[in-house]
């Protein structure tokens, strides 16, 4: 059987670390010449990358963080950045126009919420059509 030298192990270690191979295989003390094409050949060997795996889960595993607290945090962000606010303008009166606070942030916790739950899936991508987002601000007064 075969297994990780010690210098791959610092090398997984490094990985973890930066997600930069090149920079992984400089600090785990490799010399090549080319150090970018061989750390991908290391990152291609299966024990390399079942050790970073390892190494991943122990990190998670260590962290004791609940996934009922995740869960909560996402919604939060999510309700917060979608929440609708009044534009004013620059003397700091309202417009009477209103824009969602934050429609980047809330859609990508929004992301993150369907794929911690396992709500993605191919199939179900394929039947929908991707929507274009337009918040009021976008829109020009003889748009509305």
């Amino acid at each position: 059987m075969k297994y990780l030298t010690k210098q791959q192990k610092i090398f997984v270690l490094e990985y973890i670390k930066t997600l930069n191979g090149e920079l992984a295989a400089k600090n785990a003390g490799y010399k090549s010449n080319d150090l970018k094409n061989f750390s991908s050949k290391l990152l291609s060997d299966e024990l390399v990358i079942k050790e970073i795996q390892i190494q991943l889960k122990k990190q998670i595993a260590s962290l004791r963080v609940n996934k009922g607290y995740v869960i909560q945090k996402l919604l939060q962000i999510a309700e917060f950045s979608l929440e609708e606010e009044d534009i004013l303008d620059k003397d700091g009166g309202y417009t009477g126009k209103k824009k969602l606070r934050d429609t980047t942030a809330g859609l990508k916790a929004l992301e993150s919420l369907c794929k911690y739950l396992g709500f993605s899936s191919n199939q179900e991508e394929s039947d929908y059509k991707q929507a274009k987002i337009i918040t009021i601000s976008n829109l020009d007064d003889e748009k509305i």
